[in-house]
């Protein structure tokens, strides 16, 4: 084994792992014998590429489940035993979304939870993604009061910057603690936006503006704000009224002479702000040395702002560590963590912002050391609907990859012939409003907490924006198109002619008077591609982004309605579900199906060998099904007999997410079937999507699967044959509790894999 034929044993030990070898007519070896063999070359694999890049394929989360899942939840021979379980000490870079709410908690105010609209964002929420994807850090948005322009030039002018730190999966779970770094371009760049920050959080609307645009009557200044300001940043209005935080930041800035006190402050505030625990006496002096000495090279407020802005890439404001360096290790090498590491590992696991006050008071008094001092914080938090807990909610985006639809770019042509709307960015400011959507209804199935996964995956909800009524439609056939044509041409005709019986009379009635100016009448815009469907019902709200391109912005507004029956069944068949696993020209059957045979059947799918030409035929007169035939080949068919089947009844909708019942002027073909599932009574035919979702979310081998998923989230590390009682403790949780989300998260933040972590000197010595 070497460097030169380390892809052919990486696929022999997938295949061996998988038990696709050897071959099912060939005597098959011992299940001891499997495992020795796999972690053999786990271990070679490991050795040969140490200096090379090393050996990661092990610890990528779609291949967790290559650990046999009848050993996880099954009996263990004999010959094997287990050691109890434990986490690496390691250190997490902070995702995109916690890096950029934290800024985000220095400059903007966010409102209190409110229980009469329990929808609406709330303080302590991610940032979320605007209407165009992207996910930005606004400035002032809250007291502009008026622009110059329209929707673009509004966005051009607000003052914004985008997160810096990347993520660099597009499916699938994302927080790895060793997936990631922060290189030396990035450092630069939160440097800069430090600077903008520290800036904005001492003046205000006046870092970004002239005086004169802090106004609470616009009119007062029209003569300043002539000509074409389009797009610039003096054409914004800013009101007088302060409602970003006052901080110790800003009591520095705007002292003339500032004492050691107020620098010192200004420096254990923005620490705890950035890192979230107080800083200790050698890192408060450390940093308080900096500012003074840029103040002293630079001036007051250039001075003080460099030397703060260190503070953001200090190492805790981009990692959190999970290093136990101190702490005794117990017979196994296992060292528990306590105090500041065990109560942000705590907090982490549910929020984006720095611990509460009763969290933060427990570390502070000690009361951060046990198992059941986890179990009183966690149980506080999941009842307490004012602390928001974003983390929940973005392990079901991880989980479901519902939130991709908006990043799937359309081909026109393609888009406009299933049914949706093709003009301009309709189509996907339509996908990230239903993303919001679906964060919405996840929200209220874990307020239910009851049966959560069979809920998600069989509800009959839909949370609906303004252009569902097209999205959860029919596509109609070219018979009905035609038919939608001509009755509404006949409509226009009866009108026009209706209007014109009316002029008539009127004349008569008036011979001398010259006729009314006739009123221009807009008819109702008819969609003749789809049946659209009623999605009436009582009003909701949806977390969405502040505003950020003036009439532009995404609203919350929704509605909570019903899903045409036998069209829909939870969220696999909603459109945002169904575009996320789409491409620009079609359905993605195979990526569907993989989908649900990792994610709810908990099988895994070797990578497509590099001598594998993975594209269908380009047949525009053939359905996809009929495309797909290169698929079932001997070379293929081992694979896709795993998915093919399980993707292709999700063919009873188009690539928008629309419901059919054609496909190129045909019957669309639905059939499917569920093929060595591992499962008594499971497998088996299936007439559409419908009857597949409904098999499964009955099944217990999809909700120990579930159990499998959120394992690797909230301890970001596949698991292993060690995990095995910590995974039936959860799923026992899960069950004895009627399908509780928050008992599964107890069960799981209170295991020995969440708790305790063992130390590897090397590792240690790389951190620090």
């Amino acid at each position: 084994m070497d460097e030169i034929n380390a892809s052919t044993w990486t696929s022999v030990w997938a295949q061996v792992t998988l038990k696709e070898m050897p071959p099912p007519d060939m005597t098959q070896p011992e299940v001891i014998e499997r495992l020795q063999f796999s972690n053999w070359v786990v271990s070679e694999l490991s050795r040969v590429l140490r200096d090379k890049g090393g050996f990661h394929a092990h610890r990528d989360p779609n291949k967790g489940n290559f650990v046999d899942h009848e050993l996880l939840f099954g009996p263990l021979p004999d010959d094997i035993k287990l050691q109890p379980t434990s986490s690496p000490a390691r250190i997490w870079r902070v995702s995109p979304e916690e890096h950029i709410t934290r800024l985000n908690e220095l400059i903007n105010t966010e409102p209190a939870f409110d229980p009469k609209k329990p929808g609406l964002r709330t303080h302590g929420d991610a940032v979320p993604t605007n209407h165009g994807g992207e996910l930005k850090l606004y400035f002032g948005t809250d007291r502009i009061i008026k622009w110059q322009g329209g929707t673009v030039a509004y966005a051009t002018a607000v003052k914004s910057v985008p997160a810096v730190l990347s993520s660099a999966r597009d499916h699938g779970l994302e927080n790895y603690p060793d997936f990631y770094t922060v290189n030396s371009a990035e450092a630069t760049q939160i440097m800069g936006i430090a600077d903008n920050i520290l800036r904005y959080m001492a003046e205000g609307p006046l870092s970004i503006a002239e005086p004169y645009q802090i106004t609470d009557d616009p009119n007062s200044i029209a003569d300043k704000m002539k000509g074409d300001l389009r797009g610039l940043p003096t054409s914004l209005v800013y009101s007088t009224k302060v409602v970003r935080p006052l901080t110790p930041v800003y009591d520095l800035i705007k002292t003339d002479d500032a004492s050691d006190e107020q620098l010192r402050a200004a420096v254990d505030y923005l620490f705890e702000a950035l890192t979230f625990r107080p800083p200790s006496k050698t890192e408060s002096d450390a940093y308080l040395t900096i500012v003074k000495q840029s103040i002293d090279k630079l001036g007051k407020k250039k001075g003080a702002t460099l030397g703060l802005s260190s503070i953001f890439l200090d190492r805790d404001a981009l990692f959190r560590p999970e290093l136990v360096s101190y702490g005794k290790p117990d017979q196994h090498g296992r060292v528990m963590l306590q105090d500041w590491e065990l109560g942000l590992a705590v907090n982490h696991a549910l929020r984006y912002l720095r611990p509460d006050e009763p969290l933060r008071d427990a570390i502070v008094d000690g009361r951060m050391r046990s198992r059941d001092d986890v179990e009183r914080e966690v149980r506080r938090m999941l009842a307490d609907d004012s602390i928001r807990k974003p983390r929940i909610l973005q392990f079901f985006r991880d989980y479901f990859d519902y939130d991709k639809g908006g990043y799937i770019c359309k081909d026109t042509k393609a888009l406009a012939d299933t049914g949706a709307d093709s003009r301009g960015v309709n189509h996907y400011r339509a996908m990230f409003d239903a993303t919001a959507s679906t964060d919405r209804l996840i929200e209220m199935i874990l307020q239910e907490d009851r049966d959560v996964l069979k809920q998600l995956l069989t509800t009959d909800k839909v949370v609906a924006a303004e252009r569902d009524n097209i999205y959860f439609g029919r596509q109609r056939s070219k018979e009905e198109r035609a038919a939608s044509i001509a009755a509404e041409r006949k409509a226009a005709a009866a009108a026009a002619k209706e209007a014109a019986a009316e002029l008539e009379a009127w004349k008569q009635a008036n011979p001398d008077k010259k006729p009314p100016a006739k009123k221009p009448t807009r008819r109702p815009y008819v969609h003749h591609g789809v049946e659209e469907v009623d999605l009436s019902g009582p009003t909701i709200y949806a977390r969405v982004s502040r505003r950020s391109f003036g009439r532009g912005s995404m609203k919350p507004e929704r509605t909570l309605a019903t899903a045409p029956e036998g069209q829909r069944l939870g969220i696999l068949t909603h459109p945002a579900w169904l575009v996320s696993h789409s491409d620009a020209m079609d359905n993605h059957a195979i990526r569907r199906g993989h989908w649900i045979q990792e994610r709810l059947l908990g099988g895994g799918i070797p990578d497509v060998p590099i001598t594998v030409d993975a594209m269908l035929p380009d047949e525009p007169k053939s359905t996809l099904r009929e495309r797909m035939r290169v698929t079932r080949e001997d070379y293929c068919w081992t694979c896709h007999k795993k998915m093919d089947p399980l993707g292709l009844p999700f063919e009873m909708y188009n690539h928008a997410g629309l419901y059919r019942e054609l496909e190129l002027e045909k019957p669309v073909d639905t059939t499917g079937e569920i093929i060595d599932s591992g499962v008594p009574g499971l497998d088996g035919k299936v007439a559409n999507a419908i009857e597949l979702i409904e098999r499964i979310a009955e099944s217990e081998r999809a909700e120990q699967v579930f159990v499998r998923h959120a394992f690797r989230f909230w301890m970001g590390r596949n698991e292993t044959l060690n995990d095995a009682p910590v995974l039936q403790a959860a799923h026992r949780a899960y069950k004895d509790s009627g399908g509780s989300m928050n008992e599964l998260l107890v069960s799981l933040l209170t295991s020995d894999a969440f708790l305790y972590r063992t130390r590897s000197d090397s590792a240690l010595a790389e951190a620090n």
